[in-house]
């Protein structure tokens, strides 16, 4: 049974100050707005604005729609120029302003009010980012456009019939205008001194390079996209002459028009290295860029959802560590280790009790240990949440051609009509780099309960907005996903005490980002600074440190949502906790914190406040 968005409580009448509106009518009227007849037709015209705007939104995105199952624009590729983001901008601002002459706020019910809000806060991000787009590096640490388009190929494009297929062969040819401008958008950036440090380009190259080997482009196996496409057309029902029409057609866009947009990028990256290697303090942060001071803000303001400064952030940072050192030596005392911490990550990340074979079998049985620690949770679950999500998850290993730009563990959303699962991706280019002990609490916060009960769950809201449930906020989503890792030992799982050191690890992985990324980036320590900081202090493996430490780099204030958004959560469930007492149950909790679809943090504080006023209890549906 697909779920009903519960509803946004009354005590967040607050919710509407940020547009400006006459102040909300109080908690009383929350419990009258279903029987209001005007309120129910103004709520009605409001969700019908609402979806129009997003699918004009979507209507810019051919890729998105893909993304979202729909199968228009379905042969066309995205633009990557700065005139379309100018466009999308421009867009949204004409949506806002339909938004405040069609509709009064005191007509509204509280949950629509809080859909305004976070339209309005949207449109204010958006112009945020725009504003700094030109300073953001397109080949990063952790991932490139031109690695994420097979991706999209090949995990999103259906084949369901004949016209599908030529849609496929037809993206493939479009490939080179939008390689095109992505070459040309990387020149425009280098002119203007955003170029990414050296360490970017042989990975970013290399990558790039793969996507046009094999087969059909040279001898050996057959390249990816290729096989995708033999494999889709196979699939059709269709006559011989059909499938062998559509994969010389394929055939001929990936050797003609899809090699050439590679090779564009391609061209477009040797000329911007050759300048990346000329710089001086090439590794460093964004503040060696034109106004790089204010730009990190502005990446702190949209990562975190908050005013919190850079020096506050380094701070907390720093106190997290020291916390979570202590939680540490409490387990090495349980497990009779009397050695000093660092002695301790260095046994963990040397003895092979803690490490899997650098091998297929060993490959295999990380996966299988993932699935595994998800299988408990999924039935454990019910007990510690009201609803659970319809969309089946999987892990799959990230594809070879990828793994050397590809983040350790990330996960991609399920589609909503159910023809593509939930993916936790676990990267095992170099097995003597995992470690055992942290495998549990990552398979919790990329899977379930992390990041597929939170996404899928939105998704699968039924009279939530479209707009709220494919939107996001990196300090909620990533903030569930580390809340997660700590909820499983509630659910009783690390029963392992070695397992139980490792979800501290990556806990204090994500408390070290809070001190490296503001290291680098406001206090301007070098990479060689950053790296020791975290070889110093956390227990990832050498090679997962230098990605790790890269990433920062190159995608500046990111990895600052994750521990800020998880402080707010156990705030708020510590303060609910607290003022409940009795009547605080784990479920609703969640059903609150998650029935929102994603929130920024002070929406989700009225949120949960206003939840809290009314006595806590499984919110209305």
């Amino acid at each position: 049974m697909r779920r009903l968005v519960v509803s946004t409580l009354a005590a967040v009448a607050g919710l509407a100050g940020a547009t400006a509106a006459p102040a909300q009518d109080g908690p009383a009227a929350h419990g009258q707005h279903h029987a209001r007849p005007a309120a129910q037709s103004e709520d009605a015209r409001l969700a019908a604005f609402f979806e129009q705007a997003f699918q004009e939104r979507i209507a810019l995105s051919p890729q998105m729609m893909t993304t979202l199952g729909l199968k228009r624009d379905y042969g066309r590729l995205d633009d990557a120029t700065d005139a379309a983001a100018e466009r999308n901008l421009a867009l949204m601002e004409r949506q806002l302003a339909q938004l405040n002459d069609r509709f009064d706020p005191r007509t509204l019910s509280a949950d629509s009010r809080m859909s305004w809000r976070l339209f309005e806060y949207g449109v204010e991000q958006a112009r945020l980012s725009n504003r700094w787009r030109d300073w953001g590096y397109q080949f990063a640490a952790n991932g490139n456009p031109t690695t994420a388009l097979p991706v999209f190929m090949i995990n999103n494009h259906r084949v369901d019939s004949v016209a599908d297929a030529e849609a496929y062969v037809s993206r493939l040819r479009d490939s080179e205008r939008l390689m095109g401008e992505i070459a040309a958008e990387l020149r425009q950036r280098a002119a203007a001194g955003v170029i990414s440090p050296h360490f970017v380009f042989e990975p970013s190259i290399a990558n790039t390079r793969n996507i046009v080997a094999g087969a059909p482009f040279d001898e050996g196996a057959d390249n990816p996209v290729w096989a995708d496409l033999q494999k889709k057309v196979a699939a059709l029902e269709a006559d011989e002459a059909t499938r062998a029409r559509l994969l010389a057609e394929g055939r001929a866009a990936l050797t003609g028009e899809w090699r050439r947009g590679y090779e564009q990028v391609l061209a477009a990256l040797a000329e911007v290295q050759a300048q990346a290697a000329a710089m001086p303090d090439r590794d460093g942060g964004v503040w060696r860029l034109p106004e790089g001071e204010a730009y990190y803000n502005a990446r702190l303001r949209l990562s975190t959802t908050t005013e919190l400064t850079a020096d506050q952030i380094h701070q907390i940072g720093l106190d997290e560590v020291a916390r979570i050192h202590g939680e540490m030596q409490a387990v090495m005392d349980r497990v009779g280790f009397g050695g000093s911490l660092q002695e301790m990550f260095a046994l963990l990340k040397t003895d092979p009790r803690f490490q899997y074979p650098d091998t297929p079998e060993g490959k295999a049985q990380y996966l299988a240990d993932s699935r595994a620690f998800i299988a408990q949770v999924m039935a454990a679950a019910p007990q510690w949440f009201s609803d659970l999500p319809e969309a089946a998850l999987e892990v799959r290993a990230v594809e070879p051609w990828r793994e050397a730009t590809a983040s350790i563990a990330f996960y991609n959303s399920p589609a909503p009509d159910g023809s593509r699962p939930g993916i936790y991706y676990v990267n095992l280019s170099d097995m003597t780099q995992v470690l055992k002990p942290q495998i549990e609490g990552i398979s919790y916060h990329e899977g379930a309960p992390g990041h597929h009960f939170q996404i899928a769950w939105a998704q699968e809201m039924e009279g939530l907005p479209s707009f709220r449930r494919f939107g996001g906020y990196g300090a909620y989503a990533e903030g569930w996903g580390l809340y997660a890792e700590r909820l499983g030992k509630e659910m009783g799982f690390y029963q392992d005490p070695w397992s139980d050191f490792g979800r501290l690890s990556t806990e204090l992985w994500r408390a070290v980002r809070l001190v490296t990324d503001t290291g680098l980036h406001s206090k301007r320590w070098s990479r060689e600074q950053a790296i020791d900081y975290f070889r110093e202090n956390s227990l990832l493996s050498e090679r997962d440190i230098v990605k790790e430490v890269e990433r920062y780099i190159t995608n500046p204030g990111q990895a600052t949502s994750y521990k800020i958004g998880e402080l707010k959560i156990m705030e708020l469930r510590r303060r609910a906790e607290a003022a409940l007492g009795d009547r605080f149950d784990v479920r609703d909790f969640h059903a609150v914190v998650l029935g929102s679809g994603s929130t920024p943090l002070d929406v989700l504080e009225d949120r949960v406040d206003g939840w809290i006023a009314e006595g806590g209890g499984a919110p209305a549906a």
